[in-house]
């Protein structure tokens, strides 16, 4: 390991300024990135991939089912196409109908274990599942490109490239469930196998392979259509096809309730930035490709659609950023003592919070030889710090949040702006959702995932107790505390654990929580649809599982 590596000497940046909202809600995908993480496993330990069964109609309709080969394990995506009317298409979680689902299933299944599929993953949540099941999805057609993509193929030409690109994929997924849910596999039962170990390997796994059916399927029903004379997708048009996806609600709790995890990440992409910005000297050829990056990020940047105003805000600001960025980068900074520290500096202070966040990626991005490796290091194992220590004192326990908690005591609940809002869980589809505290019924349904308001309380009920006092004690008498009491001992040695503003204000932007996890998935082209909503894609310029092989494709989501 060399010394870059192993002792950065740039610090860390602060939690108060990585871990607001407005911060996380303009993360951009790095190298660390889970799905770029698994295509850099897939790569390397030669995974295999292969189509066994392809019985659509010309509908649309059948079953089709991918193996994929890792090591001496077996995997398959089974795949189902429906046929469903227009208004039965929506990116709401009430759907109960798709043009597509799909199970990722332990082993190759034989045709029993397809029927009992064939009648249970169509119904999603509403099915039943075996431990054999590891991950479950849904996805719909993205019409108006997939219609045209089979027309054009059927006739023999290739699509219109300007309308891949605007729209970028053929089908969008509207939920990918893992870890447990509705009886699937659970996390406890494939965290110990290397290619699932890290977080969310399965599930960006069965998205990659939901990627290929989408690209065979309309080639097959071009074919099906226009016989001999329809033609195949051209390769490099081909990669410009991702996986969309529609995000609500449903996934922003996961951060607050996985301390330990987010601070994983957070602590591993920051760590990676630190050991960048204490390189010495950029390696030969970094100064070119630096820059190189930077031109095809404005191309791309150029082509990020959006309807939403805040964020076409978000990405004009940004293309103004990145033509600053390209002025001071030059090649002779380039070539200074500590070039990705003066780069990141002058990003600071003189960039937005968006332009920041994807220097961030740049800086990270052309270091990869010191940072690949955290990328390996992205789980935790959150048994080890549920347990609460109970022997503490309470004046201990108060001198702790004082120490790392004072971001969380600056609000005045006594506002009603500040608790505007309240977390719950559907009853139909056990999915989060927000309400407004003062204007619809079922606060009393609250989740505890208002971490300042309940440090706040804890506060004054430990202000009442003697310094001397035992935890333990305390919580027997407060037993509404303890989900408190066990954040603050894991924030203790855990700098990143904690989303560091009220998630139940009035202001507060879910879509800034969404869009951070799904920087992290490695999603790119953030459309949001409202501010509890939003459309990305995942694995738009991908190499295919038979091209990883064939050449270096580690900068692939830069193509342009």
């Amino acid at each position: 390991m060399s010394q870059e590596r192993a002792f950065p000497d740039v610090p860390l940046r602060p939690p108060d300024l990585v871990m607001r909202l407005e911060r996380l809600g303009s993360a951009h995908q790095t190298r660390l990135s889970f799905l770029r993480a698994l295509l850099r496993r897939f790569r390397i330990e030669r995974w295999q991939v292969t189509r066994e069964r392809f019985d659509i109609d010309e509908r649309g309709v059948g079953v089709a089912v991918y193996a994929v080969k890792i090591g001496e394990r077996l995997y398959s995506l089974i795949a189902f196409g429906h046929q469903i009317p227009p208004e039965k298409r929506t990116d709401r979680v009430i759907a109960e109908e798709w043009d597509a689902t799909f199970v990722l299933h332990d082993g190759m299944p034989d045709r029993a274990a397809v029927e009992r599929l064939k009648a249970n993953v169509p119904l999603q949540e509403a099915g039943r599942y075996l431990a054999s099941e590891i991950v479950l999805a849904r996805a719909n057609r993205s019409v108006r490109l997939f219609d045209h993509v089979v027309a054009a193929l059927a006739e023999g030409r290739q699509p219109d490239a300007s309308l891949v690109e605007t729209i970028g994929y053929l089908m969008r997924t509207t939920a990918v469930y893992g870890n447990g849910k509705f009886g699937l596999a659970d996390r406890e039962l494939i965290r110990d196998r290397a290619e699932f170990a890290n977080p969310f390997r399965a599930e960006m796994l069965t998205v990659y392979l939901i990627r290929l059916f989408t690209v065979d399927l309309v080639e097959h029903l071009a074919w099906l259509r226009g016989g001999a004379s329809a033609a195949l997708l051209d390769r490099a048009l081909r990669r410009r096809f991702g996986i969309g996806n529609s995000t609500g609600l449903g996934m922003a709790p996961f951060l607050v309730r996985h301390p330990a995890l987010l601070d994983r990440w957070v602590s591993a992409r920051e760590a990676a930035l630190a050991r960048a910005r204490s390189r010495d000297r950029a390696k030969p050829g970094c100064a070119n490709l630096f820059r190189g990056l930077l031109g095809k990020s404005q191309r791309l940047v150029g082509e990020w659609m959006s309807d939403d105003p805040e964020q076409l805000r978000r990405i004009a600001e940004l293309s103004r950023d990145l033509r600053k960025l390209e002025t001071f980068a030059s090649d002779a900074l380039l070539s200074e003592f500590r070039p990705f520290d003066l780069i990141y500096r002058f990003a600071e202070a003189n960039l937005s919070a968006e332009g920041q966040e994807y220097c961030v990626t740049l800086i990270i991005e052309v270091n990869g030889d010191l940072v690949d490796d955290l990328a390996e290091e992205m789980a935790v194992e959150e048994g080890e710090s549920f347990r609460i220590d109970g022997t503490m004192r309470c004046a201990d326990l108060l001198r702790m949040i004082r120490a790392g908690y004072g971001w969380a005591l600056r609000f005045d609940f006594s506002h009603p702006a500040a608790q505007a809002r309240f977390w719950y869980a559907s009853e139909e589809k056990l999915e989060p959702r927000l309400g407004e505290r003062f204007e619809e019924p079922g606060m009393e349904r609250e989740q505890p995932l208002a971490v300042a308001r309940d440090i706040a309380a804890m506060v004054r009920a430990l202000l009442q107790e003697r310094p001397d006092a035992r935890l333990a004690a305390f919580l027997l008498d407060h037993p509404e505390h303890r989900h408190t009491a066990r954040r603050i001992q894991i924030a203790a040695s855990r700098a990143y654990s904690e989303i560091r503003d009220n998630l139940i204000d009035a202001s507060m932007r879910p879509i800034d929580i969404l869009r951070f996890k799904l920087a992290f998935f490695g999603a790119m082209r953030f459309d949001p649809r409202s501010d509890r909503w939003v459309r990305i894609t995942l694995f738009q310029g991908s190499p295919f599982p038979d091209e990883l092989d064939s050449g270096d494709w580690d900068l692939w989501p830069f193509a342009a």
